[in-house]
């Protein structure tokens, strides 16, 4: 072999062992930490997709672990390992951070507020995104909207409700906004984790329990203790799930894969809402059709009783702090905005498919 061809053979070689060692070199591994269950239909699969969704379009340059509740961090402690580097992105709801930040309620749901599409809407077109990134800056985390379980329901129980003043003395878990009005409808709400809801309405530590809606109430199998479930779910009318970046990690990152992350969110929040809706009704036909469960409307007087508190509850917010009346102005203009469309749209059409 002469020097020229020896040259170029040793030149190809170097190159070929080069290669992978230059690929593991731009490779970004992350570590994500949930609120939910391992695969739970609904939020965990959402935190599933995202991180695949991630994978796939980086090309394998932005890897990232999904870790379950309890795994790195408990349930509701998301935020702060996300804000203090533990990890890098977390996958949760913002009604959980109510008490480090009482406006974090409304990017993801408040009593008698946004419908999955108006949320959106509001998000994306209406200013909330911007008052999402000022609110959670001084916590170190990017938000985005992650996921939903769409229009949520109001809870099961395990004795009827016949009145509003059945409430009264009950343990509910209930989160959120809508947790302080079932409070001040006399109920005690608890803040009790996913994973423990079912084991709690067991042993009679909770009487009733709100999550989400059918799809991913069924999987917890809260229906073989608490028999009626009510709706409509006044408490949440919406289920935004969201994804939490470390702001450290997210300014680590190119532009390119700033892009990736932010659509690979943006397609789960409109994919999880499509998947909950067939979801929501194929688990609520078989709630009813194969494990007797009582579905109830809530009496009346308990539904008017709590719309009066929750405009006391969501008044009283605003006056918590500065950014608190930014948010709450923001969308109590945008829902009064939206009202008038959407009663002469999707709730006209409604009642006459009905």
């Amino acid at each position: 072999m002469t020097t020229r061809r020896r040259f170029i053979a040793a030149g190809v070689a170097a190159g070929t062992l080069a290669a992978p060692s230059i690929a593991r070199a731009q490779t970004v591994k992350w570590r994500m930490v949930t609120s939910w269950p391992k695969r739970l239909p609904g939020p965990g699969m959402s935190a599933e997709r995202v991180a695949e969704r991630i994978r796939a379009l980086s090309n394998g340059r932005l890897d990232i672990t999904v870790h379950a509740a309890g795994e790195v961090v408990p349930a509701f402690e998301v935020l702060d390992a996300v804000g203090n580097g533990v990890a890098d992105i977390g996958h949760t709801a913002a009604f959980y951070w109510q008490g480090k930040m009482p406006a974090a309620a409304f990017f993801t749901t408040v009593p008698f507020g946004l419908t999955p599409s108006e949320h959106v809407a509001w998000i994306d077109a209406g200013g909330g995104q911007a008052l999402w990134d000022e609110l959670y800056r001084p916590f170190g985390v990017k938000p985005f909207m992650g996921g939903n379980t769409g229009v949520c329901m109001g809870g099961w129980f395990r004795r009827e409700l016949k009145s509003a003043a059945d409430l009264r003395g009950l343990k509910l878990r209930s989160l959120g906004l809508g947790g302080e009005v079932y409070r001040r409808l006399g109920a005690t709400p608890q803040t009790t984790p996913p994973a423990e809801i079912l084991t709690s309405l067991q042993s009679g530590v909770i009487d009733g329990a709100e999550f989400v809606g059918p799809g991913t109430d069924i999987a917890l199998g809260l229906y073989r203790v608490a028999p009626f479930y009510y709706y409509p779910g006044f408490n949440k009318p919406n289920g935004t799930g969201e994804c939490i970046v470390a702001l450290k990690s997210w300014d680590a990152l190119p532009a390119d894969l700033k892009a990736v992350v932010a659509h690979a969110c943006a397609t789960e929040a409109s994919y999880a809402l499509a998947e909950m809706e067939r979801l929501n009704a194929m688990a609520l036909e078989a709630l009813t059709r194969e494990h007797n469960v009582k579905l109830t409307a809530f009496p009346a007087d308990l539904v008017a009783a709590a719309h009066k508190q929750a405009d006391a509850v969501l008044g009283e917010l605003a006056g918590r702090s500065a950014i608190s009346a930014k948010v709450h102005a923001s969308y109590a203009e945008f829902r009064a905005r939206t009202a008038p469309w959407s009663r002469v749209s999707i709730e006209a059409v409604l009642r006459g498919r009905a």
